[in-house]
């Protein structure tokens, strides 16, 4: 996949601060995300929630603290959405 490869690839930079590696992951999440319009189908959605998760991932591997909380918000949402449609 090619996502994989861009994300192992920055990972894997050795000269990039962790803030740059972290920077750099993060704005290819922003970018997938802004890239879903109104016509976007659920299976669009569903891909770009699950590349989301392979970037917080990656970011817990080289930012522990900040991966852990991306992760956790993430799902926190997932669980306030299963809860919501109970009700």
């Amino acid at each position: 996949m090619q996502i994989d490869e861009e994300i192992r690839k920055i990972i894997n930079y050795k000269t990039w601060s962790v803030k740059r590696k972290t920077d750099t992951l993060l704005k290819m999440d922003a970018d997938n995300y802004t890239n879903l319009g109104t016509d976007s189908n659920k299976t669009e959605k569903k891909n770009v929630k699950a590349i989301s998760r392979k970037i917080y991932r990656a970011i817990s591997i080289i930012n522990p603290l900040d991966g852990y909380i991306l992760e956790a918000h993430m799902n926190e949402k997932d669980l306030t959405s299963l809860v919501n449609a109970k009700n």
